[in-house]
Formats: C-alpha cells, sequence, structure tokens
C-alpha cells in the first residue's frame, strides 16, 4: 500500500487566498432521543477559525452526534448553536462534512470523480476551466496529483480519505466536519492526514474532527473530551490534558473520565472561547445559485453511464444476461410453435411469459443495486445541493436505454431462430414497447427497493422475494380467470401480469389459437378468458403508471433517507 508524504505536499505553502474561517458556538446543548435517553448534557463548546479541534471520548459518549449538532445537521433538544453568531441554515458551499462512509464512488479515476462532485457543487454557471481548476488545486493541496488517474477503487485507505476531504474542498469551504478520519489507518497514514488538516486550519479553515486515536489528541489545538454521559469533561489545549486530570498517558486520562472525573473550573480553558465574533457575523452569507435540475439530470446521467461502463461486473452482467436468456429459448422451446397451420398453444403462451419475465428480472437486477450502494454519497451531495428528483430521473435515462437495447436484441435473436412469428413491424413494434415498459416499471421497482433497504445485501435478499410472485400470480401458469379471488387481487399489482397481456395481445395469440387447427387451442383460450383481448395499450398504460407511482414512492423514500436518515442511523452513539 503507497505510503503517503510524510510532511504535507509543497503545494499546501503556495500563496493562495486565505479562508476566512467560521466561528462555532455552542451553548448549554443537550441532545435527547426518543426511547435511549440524553446523548449530550450541556455542552459549552468554541471552535474559533484557524483552530484544529478535536472530539474524544469512549465509545457512546456522543461525539458523533455533536459533531453533527455543531455542523447544524442536527437540531439541540435545548441550547442554541451559532455559526458567527447566527444559528445555522441549510449547509451551503462554505459548509464541508465527511463522515466515516467514503463520500466518492470507487469505479472512475479520482480526477474524473472530482470532475463530477465539482459540477454538481459549484455554482450555476462556473466555467469548465475553474472546474478544472479548483480539481487540481485539491489535489495538488491533499498530495493526490500524482494519483489523479488512478481510480478510487486502487487507492490506499488513507488516500481515499484524503479523496473524500478533497470533494469538500472544491468550493474552498470555511468549516469542515470530519468524523473520525484517521479510523482504520496505520499510525503514519494517521499523522500525515492530521498533518494535513492542520495545514488547511492554518490556511483559515475552521476545523472539528471526532477521534478515538490517541495520537490524533496530541495535535490539536483544542480537546473536547466527553463523558461516557455526554458531559464536557475537559476542553481547552492538549498540553494541559494531562495536568487537568494528574494522569501522565492519555490512557489514564481516558480511564480518569470513566471514573466520573471531569477538570476543575478554570482549568483547560476553552481555545477562543471569549474571541470576538469576526466582522459581518451575525447576518447570514449570500447564497450562489446553486446548479438547475436539468443540468443536475445531465450530469448525474452522465456519471452514472460512466460508473456503469466502468464496473467489470456491470458489463458483464449487461453482456451476459440477454445471452443465456436466448440459449435458455432455444433450448426449452421448439421452432415454429406460432406456425398458423400447426400453432403450440402451450408454448407460445410460455414464449410470452419469459419474454415479459426476462423483461422484468433485467430490468429488477439492474435496479435493485443502484442506490443502496451509494447512499452515503448521496447524502452529502444532497446536503450540497442535490435535488433528489433529478437523481432519481437520471437512474432511468441511465439504465433503461440499456434495458432497451437488450429487449430489442431478445426480439430480434428469437425471431431469428424462429421462437417469434414472421410479422409485420407493427407487432414487433407491439411486442418491444410491451418489453421496454415491463422493463422500466421493474427498473422502477428495483430502485424503490433499493432506496427502501440499508445494506447491498439486503437487496441482493429481496430479488426472489420480488421475483416469485411475479411468476405466481402473472397469469401464465393460473390463468387469471381460475384464480382465487385473493389471487386476482394480487395479480392487478403484478406488472408482469401486464406485461404478460400486452405481449400476448400484441403478437395475436386469441387469433392464433381460434383461426389453429389445434385441438388445444379453444378450451386454453378458454381457460385464459379476455387476458388476450384488450389491446395492448391497455397494459402499456398500466406499466407506465406502475413505473412512475414507483419512482414517486422512491423519491419520498429517499427525501425521508436524506433528511434524518444520517443523524437516525447514530443516534446511539
Amino acid at each position: 500500500m503507497p505510503t503517503p508524504p510524510p510532511h504535507p505536499p509543497a503545494s499546501v505553502e503556495a500563496p493562495r487566498p486565505s479562508v476566512n474561517g467560521l466561528h462555532l458556538r455552542a451553548r448549554r446543548v443537550s441532545r435527547e432521543v426518543r426511547g435511549g435517553g440524553r446523548i449530550l448534557d450541556d455542552i459549552s463548546v468554541d471552535a474559533a477559525p484557524g483552530q484544529l479541534t478535536v472530539i474524544a471520548g469512549s465509545s457512546g459518549a456522543g461525539k458523533t452526534v455533536l459533531l453533527q449538532t455543531l455542523a447544524g445537521l442536527s437540531a439541540p433538544t435545548s441550547g442554541e448553536v451559532l455559526h458567527d453568531g447566527v444559528r445555522p441554515g441549510p449547509p451551503g458551499p462554505d459548509f464541508g462534512f465527511v463522515p466515516q462512509e467514503d463520500i466518492i464512488h470507487r469505479e472512475l479515476p479520482l480526477r474524473r470523480t472530482l470532475v463530477y462532485a465539482a459540477g454538481l457543487r459549484m455554482p450555476a454557471g462556473t466555467a469548465a476551466g475553474t472546474v478544472r481548476e479548483s480539481v487540481d488545486r485539491v489535489l495538488d493541496t491533499l498530495g493526490l496529483a500524482g494519483r489523479a488517474e488512478t481510480p478510487v477503487r486502487a487507492l490506499s485507505g488513507g488516500e481515499r480519505k484524503r479523496a473524500s476531504i478533497a470533494v469538500e474542498l472544491l468550493t474552498r469551504p470555511r468549516v469542515l466536519f470530519l468524523d473520525e478520519p484517521t479510523s482504520g489507518l496505520d499510525p503514519v497514514t494517521g499523522a500525515a492526514l492530521l498533518r494535513t488538516l492542520r495545514t488547511l486550519a492554518e490556511d483559515g479553515t475552521t476545523v472539528v474532527l471526532t477521534t478515538h486515536v490517541l495520537a490524533d489528541l496530541h495535535r490539536a489545538d483544542q480537546v473536547v473530551f466527553l463523558s461516557a454521559a455526554g458531559e464536557v469533561a475537559y476542553a481547552g489545549a492538549p498540553a494541559a490534558l494531562f495536568e487537568a486530570f494528574g494522569a501522565d498517558t492519555v490512557e489514564e486520562v481516558y480511564e480518569a473520565v470513566a471514573g466520573g472525573a471531569r477538570a476543575g473550573s478554570g482549568t483547560g480553558r476553552p481555545v477562543a472561547a471569549d474571541a470576538p465574533e469576526p466582522p459581518g457575523a451575525g447576518s447570514p452569507a449570500v447564497r450562489p445559485r446553486r446548479v438547475g435540475a436539468l443540468r443536475q439530470w445531465t450530469l448525474l446521467t452522465r456519471r452514472g453511464t460512466a460508473l456503469m461502463l466502468h464496473n467489470r461486473l456491470s458489463v458483464a452482467v449487461l453482456a451476459g444476461s440477454p445471452v443465456m436468456i436466448v440459449a435458455m429459448f432455444a433450448v426449452l422451446f421448439r421452432a415454429g410453435a406460432f406456425d398458423p397451420a400447426a400453432p403450440d398453444p402451450g408454448s407460445s403462451a410460455m414464449i410470452m411469459f419469459w419474454i415479459a419475465f426476462g423483461a422484468f428480472f433485467f430490468g429488477l437486477t439492474y435496479g435493485l443495486l443502484q442506490i443502496c450502494t451509494e447512499l452515503p454519497v448521496l447524502r452529502r451531495e444532497w446536503l450540497a445541493g442535490l435535488r433528489l428528483g433529478p437523481y432519481v430521473a437520471s437512474k432511468l435515462t441511465t439504465v433503461l436505454p440499456v434495458l432497451a437495447v437488450a429487449d430489442a436484441l431478445l426480439l430480434a435473436v428469437l425471431r431469428a431462430l424462429d421462437r417469434l412469428p414472421a410479422a409485420d413491424r407493427g407487432t414487433y413494434t407491439s411486442l418491444f414497447v410491451s418489453s421496454v415498459l415491463a422493463s422500466a416499471a421493474a427498473l422502477a421497482l428495483g430502485l424503490l427497493a433499493s432506496a427502501a433497504v440499508s445494506e447491498p445485501g439486503q437487496a441482493t435478499l429481496m430479488l426472489p422475494l420480488l421475483c416469485f410472485p411475479q411468476v405466481l400470480f402473472s397469469g401464465a401458469f393460473v390463468p387469471v380467470p381460475r384464480m382465487t379471488a385473493a389471487g386476482k387481487a394480487i395479480s392487478w399489482a403484478m406488472t408482469n401480469r401486464w406485461a404478460f397481456e400486452a405481449l400476448g395481445s400484441g403478437v395475436g395469440l386469441a387469433s392464433l389459437w381460434r383461426d389453429g387447427g389445434s385441438r388445444l387451442g379453444p378450451p386454453l383460450l378458454a381457460s385464459y378468458g379476455d387476458s388476450f383481448g384488450r389491446p395492448a395499450s391497455h397494459g402499456w398504460v398500466i406499466l407506465a403508471g406502475f413505473a412512475l407511482v414507483f419512482l414517486a414512492w422512491t423519491w419520498v423514500i429517499l427525501v425521508r433517507k436524506c433528511r434524518d436518515g444520517a443523524a437516525r442511523s447514530r443516534a446511539g452513539r
């Protein structure tokens, strides 16, 4: 694993505009959660511009909750938090927050990843040259210029952490919050990262981070040590920490705090606690115009396409799934099932069903992992101004064209193998539209499931749960007229039923069975009732409606998760 440079890169010291840091004040802040008691208790903390503040304490002391509260991402139950003398509003370009999870995609090269991030975060109308300059600046600042063309997945743990920080520095934030940035890093890499953060603080940025790494305390300007009860046991310079608790090591400090010790009054004076507010404080900053919805959709679609093409597994699935389905069709069904002179009602119905299910399976499989794998990225970009409507729409416009190509190839190959009838262009246009709408509805269902779960493993478990009902209640194996009342009700909610019926109507199954010479035709036709008696457009309308409902539901879930998901998931820490 590449070892980061032992000192901040020389480019950090190059002349550049200094950042006017944000002054943070927390006054008698407490935080309670329903069923979990009080996490923070009467906390007063100051973090001055140009200072590196470290929040420490044992597990469960409320470090992350305090960090989110200081950042304005989580409202206190009582007390107040002020940013330059005013209560924090929605995060803007002067705000940086790096959670423990990576907030960048791993598939693309680092520079390209940052270019997309800059396009979403920087003000509307920012020139492409300015975006490139900002990307080059943060790469130089964080010592990552030599790794600019390396895929993010190939970076070391420390480099990926710096890459997440690079995303936040694109807009020159006045304050930077980091949740345990050195967690999981080796001592040398962690020390190098802390030196980089100190350099940012010296340039004017207010830097606040949480940690459980003992060495990080020595590198801070201010240490805020929380007790297990969520109280401030100490706030002040690291040099006075040992004296405040009569300890010789940091481990002894932890033991003393765990035993209930607190620094005496007047000991461990908070750094810059009485510093005056900076000029201009008390009035909110003018927020630049954020990127419009259309521009966001375009950028997200381009990025989603690039991510899909750079993922070898995705490419393999995209190429291999249609080939596998066609091979199974060739083995399962004989040629000539749609021959008007000798039709095979059973095979023709099953061919229509498996075309419908193939379109459904493609869409569902591609949709299930689209959102749950990038929720940390999405939450952070939402805080930076990303609209969720364009985000959800971009998933549809990224994947649906691929699904449409797969559906078209499936129909073309099946016709070439004589598993579909020789029919006019109108018939095949109807089959194609039915297949694409079936894929779109399934993709939207996959996106909904991906948004609802919390991790990729849960999305994988959803695959059979969503597929089995679509098979059983589609009306192919047990025709809808022969189902129980409960089965008929369930079948209405199955997109595969409407795709199957639309495909059967489009290919003319009812006419084929009625006019064919097979003695099995009329009884089989009677068992399906009017399933194929309606025009294919009837199924199209229902499939399109399902897709819109699923996409709207996905949007609602993502709004809820982005607003309070991160805070709720960490409420017990």
